[in-house]
């Protein structure tokens, strides 16, 4: 079991044993135990109790525990917490920015148990009377709630994408499926999914409906069901999933069909027919004869949206899309100087294991003390580390990164002669989210008007159904980038996805470069890439458009051209 997974049980304990009022002190112990176990580096499912005893803060009942749930995937104290508290304040507890004790109060002084008897009592001001609480508190409460129940029901991409895998891999398994794939908006690579959706080639649609029924996790929706598809929810999740039921024959006629989204299928071919009609006239052997049959070039199924696509299709012009292998280098990385979990070296080391020429090593700065942001000593101390290790790791390169906080006005919080001494400075928003959109536009303006600035990291700061990123002109936002000569990040990690593929495109058109960075704060995080790249190819971003499919010297001398350049023009 991996650590973050025993943290996460931990941590989820430690809220609803503060949500049921239990002992602070030990409460408090959990919670300088998560702090210890989330820097420490080596797996917690290979030690024994007395080796976790030794871990700093984790005693001899933390130990228990932690060796419990590596045994079991779960803790008994947790299984006891959850099975007593109702689903609906679960679900109160997901709310950004409110922790157990506010949902503890609101439970038992108004009684409310669920987000939609809290919404009620947020309109009716009875929220706003609570101690503690207040007008503008309120406000901020029914917006959470607000946003949390239009994404009810929602999974992150990589979690339809990985849940829909494993379904398909027991499904593979049943005597008479002939052919499986995933469709619809997971095929599209859409960044939150609403319906993960299958279609399925089944000489027995009754052994598939049993896997359903007989399956722990999954709850057969016999309502919305048919005899040519199945509806079902993940019972844990509560995630809705449907199989689509097709033939051998009519197998890739449906694939693309239930791909497209409704524009794409629809649109008008140049024999004036349309996808929809063209797929009634015969069963096709791949979706490559489909667009053949069209006489159009083959789309990728991430970009079937019935939008730019269709003018590259018809004028002949639809970009190679960017592919993982273009990718030389991962920028936006953090290391143990500040937040991250593994060393400079061991996060240097494992770049270079996968492939990669280089690392962009980007800690946090000062002012996110929160995060162990780096102060001026510190950072002389981590550049002669990377310098020892380019000697030792040649040809591979790190190179001098820092993820500079955007202060309030949009300055940076290093004076220019400590920006000067890093090969490039990612410059991002962590706090306040909550300006208004004039605001909060000027101040990354600002920033990126700032000769120093050479990405624009985590654009909007959103976490997808989590919360809102902050209100900006994006159009405004790009166009500074294109006139300062400022690359935008797609952050890969899968709960940000930022900036959106939507604004991409636009980027794109202004001749804005993009940087696909994985924000990794441990060396897994590097496989997150895969999910900037979806974004980015969705968006129709190519090789030549992206700043890390560059060569270790072609961006080595990027940095240096690109520095001289703004600073000459400042």
């Amino acid at each position: 079991m991996e650590n973050k997974q025993i943290i996460k049980v931990l941590k989820n304990t430690a809220k609803l044993m503060e949500l049921h009022g239990e002992n602070d002190f030990k409460i408090k112990s959990y919670q300088s135990a998560i702090n210890s176990l989330e820097r420490f580096d080596n797996r917690l499912s290979d030690l024994s109790e007395n080796e976790l005893q030794k871990i700093d803060g984790v005693g001899k009942s933390l130990a228990q525990s932690i060796f419990e749930i590596s045994a079991k995937g779960t803790l008994h104290q947790f299984e006891v917490l959850h099975d007593k508290t109702p689903a609906g304040i679960i679900e109160m507890m997901q709310l950004s920015g409110f922790g157990p004790k506010k949902i503890k109060l609101i439970w038992e002084k108004l009684g409310v148990d669920n987000l939609e008897d809290l919404k009620l009592a947020c309109e009716e001001n009875k929220v706003a009377a609570l101690k503690g609480f207040g007008a503008k508190t309120q406000t901020k409460l029914l917006e959470a709630i607000e946003f949390k129940l239009s994404w009810r029901g929602y999974l992150h991409f990589r979690e339809a994408e990985k849940l829909a895998a494993e379904i398909i891999k027991e499904l593979k398994e049943i005597e008479g499926v002939k052919k499986i794939s995933i469709t619809g908006d997971l095929r599209r690579k859409i960044e939150v999914i609403n319906t993960t959706e299958l279609l399925v080639a089944a000489e027995n649609k009754a052994k598939v409906i049993q896997y359903i029924i007989k399956a722990d996790s999954l709850e057969l929706d016999k309502k919305n069901s048919g005899p040519m598809s199945l509806k079902f929810i993940h019972s844990a999740l509560n995630a809705s999933y449907k199989i689509i039921f097709t033939t051998e024959e009519d197998f890739v006629n449906e694939l693309f069909k239930t791909t497209a989204n409704l524009q794409h299928l629809s649109l008008e071919l140049h024999n004036k027919s349309t996808f929809n009609e063209l797929l009634k006239e015969k069963k096709y052997s791949s979706e490559e004869a489909i667009y053949k049959a069209a006489d159009w070039p083959y789309v990728e199924p991430e970009l079937r949206e019935g939008l730019w696509e269709i003018n590259w299709a018809q004028n002949d012009k639809l970009p190679k899309l960017i592919e993982m292998d273009d990718l030389k280098g991962i920028l936006h990385n953090h290391s143990t100087y500040s937040d991250g979990k593994n060393t400079l070296r061991e996060m240097a080391e494992y770049c270079k294991e996968l492939g990669y020429e280089y690392l962009g090593i980007s800690d946090h700065s000062k002012t996110a003390a929160y995060a162990n942001g780096l102060q001026e000593f510190r950072i002389k101390k981590q550049h002669e580390e990377i310098e020892q290790l380019n000697k030792e790791l040649a040809p591979f390169k790190i190179f001098k990164g820092i993820e500079s906080d955007i202060l309030n006005d949009g300055s940076l919080d290093y004076a220019d002669d400590v920006l000067d001494s890093f090969d490039f400075v990612v410059s991002s928003i962590h706090s306040p989210l909550n300006m208004d959109e004039k605001t909060a536009t000027n101040r990354l303006i600002t920033a990126i008007s700032n000769p120093y600035t050479t990405i624009l990291g985590h654009p909007t700061g959103r976490l997808l159904l989590q919360r809102k990123g902050y209100p900006i002109n994006h159009k405004a936002v790009i166009d500074a980038c294109a006139e300062f000569n400022v690359v935008i990040e797609i952050n890969a990690h899968p709960w940000r996805l930022d900036l959106d593929w939507r604004h991409v495109r636009y980027a794109l058109d202004k001749g804005v470069k993009i940087s696909i960075n994985p924000d990794a704060h441990e060396t897994i995080g590097y496989h997150d890439m895969y999910y900037g790249l979806c974004v980015g190819r969705k968006a129709g971003l190519t090789a030549e458009e992206t700043l890390n499919t560059m060569n270790r010297d072609e961006i080595s001398q990027y940095f240096i051209n690109r520095k001289k350049s703004a600073l000459s023009k400042s």
